[in-house]
């Protein structure tokens, strides 16, 4: 693929994460994201055949790949599972606070805000399972046992799903913040 073309699909990609994370799959429209992100209508297409649904499995890719270096940076300094979890939970109460677009995951807002379909719930499943992993793999290397880090992993991320829509409610982090005390005391 030429220089040009990666450079458009990348734009492509990001504008769209941006804005289905801010209004939602049916929110934006296809025009929206080829202005935004000053690409030819002929390129969106080009790189996504299937139209928005493939750009919204793409956008919620590379939303991925930031979050799951979140969770990296979040637990690379900790001594203990408790700590990286305290740690990830709080960059994401303070991108809750300062960027729009973190106000909720940013996969439902992507995938499960869209059409109802086989293939957005499977490739949300894959990307949050993804998180579930990359967090259990740390509290494995932090010491604990295989199934106690798979489920203390699990146990964090639900809880954080939880804590998104109730601090979306609220409008308010604290929420977020609060999860280290309720899960570790």
């Amino acid at each position: 693929m030429q220089k040009s073309a990666t450079k458009t699909r990348d734009r492509l990609i990001e504008t769209a994460a941006t804005l289905f994370r801010q209004k939602g799959y049916h929110g934006t429209g296809l025009t929206e994201v080829l202005t935004a992100s000053h690409a030819p209508k002929g390129s969106l297409y080009h790189h996504f055949p299937d139209g928005k649904s493939d750009l919204a499995m793409a956008a919620a890719s590379w939303v991925s790949q930031g979050m799951l270096q979140i969770i990296d940076d979040s637990f690379a300094q900790a001594d203990s599972f408790a700590d990286g979890a305290t740690t990830f939970c709080f960059k994401l109460a303070k991108l809750f606070d300062t960027a729009d677009h973190w106000r909720s995951c940013p996969i439902s807002t992507m995938l499960f805000d869209g059409q109802d379909n086989d293939a957005f719930r499977r490739h949300a499943d894959r990307i949050l399972t993804s998180w579930s992993e990359c967090a259990a793999e740390h509290g494995q290397r932090l010491g604990l046992p295989s199934p106690q880090a798979e489920a203390a992993a699990e146990l964090l991320l639900m809880t954080i799903q939880g804590a998104w829509t109730i601090a979306r409610a609220k409008n308010s982090a604290d929420v977020i913040r609060r999860i280290p005390i309720h899960l570790y005391g």
